[in-house]
């Protein structure tokens, strides 16, 4: 994982490379989760592993940690979207 800084709204992103081989910018700070498939929290694994989950408060109910997408919280994410294709 790499440290950076996102681009559009200035806060800091941590870059995990996904199984499939992409980077993916995400919030530094770890959620602790447990596994709901069609949940509609997603998250990245330390792994690389994008999965449906829910958050859990109490790290004793948790079944690991992972991180949220920066895109999901970045005040301006349009900015960089689709930026590959152009």
């Amino acid at each position: 994982m790499n440290q950076g800084t996102c681009k559009s709204c200035g806060r800091p992103i941590l870059w995990i490379k996904t199984r499939a081989g992409k980077s993916m910018p995400c919030d530094p700070k770890p959620i602790n989760y447990r596994i709901k498939p069609g949940g509609s929290l997603k998250l990245v694994t330390p792994a690389g592993d994008v999965i449906s989950c829910e958050a859990v408060k109490d790290p004793a109910e948790a079944q690991s940690w992972g991180y949220t997408p920066h895109w999901s919280t970045c005040d301006a994410p349009d900015n960089f979207r689709g930026r590959a294709k152009r």
